[in-house]
């Protein structure tokens, strides 16, 4: 039986995130305190600062 494939249009798709304003709130919240809003971000941060702080900076 063969399965119903969805028309779609490539790179058009609806975020409600982002009618919602959320992503450029946390974008704006990210940039004025310094701190990445993801996961990932956060981590390579923490690592950075971490490394930074046991060996200290290059100058």
């Amino acid at each position: 039986m063969a399965t119903k494939k969805k028309f779609r249009i490539p790179g058009l798709t609806f975020s409600w995130k982002r009618a919602l304003g959320i992503t450029r709130l946390k974008q704006a919240i990210a940039r004025k305190t310094g701190i990445p809003t993801t996961r990932q971000g956060r981590q390579r941060k923490l690592e950075r600062t971490l490394f930074k702080a046991i060996f200290g900076k290059k100058k």
